[in-house]
């Protein structure tokens, strides 16, 4: 989840495409006409399913770039993440 986030940061959308799963990836994410600017992380809650899935609540914080004075926004997530041949990979989430 954390590097997810990272990558979010730095607008690395291939790395973000490879660890989605295939289920249920977009084709393409667009992050360099993202207007929005990460401003933090806070995992709240993470809980192993079974040994070949997770879900993990967090929430993170943002402000748009183009109003980078006004107040941060929050997203609430619970991620659902599948592990495929040792790897996890975001399946999908449903926002509170």
């Amino acid at each position: 989840m954390r590097s997810r986030y990272s990558a979010y940061v730095l607008k690395l959308e291939a790395y973000l495409l490879t660890t989605w799963h295939p289920d249920t990836r977009p084709a393409d994410l667009n992050l360099n006409q993202d207007p929005l600017k990460w401003l933090g992380l806070q995992v709240k809650k993470y809980k192993k399913i079974d040994e070949n899935h997770a879900v993990v609540e967090f929430v993170a914080r943002y402000k748009h770039a183009d109003n980078l004075s006004g107040r941060a926004e929050r997203l609430h997530e619970t991620s659902q993440f599948e592990r495929i041949h040792a790897n996890w990979y975001y399946l999908n989430g449903d926002h509170q």
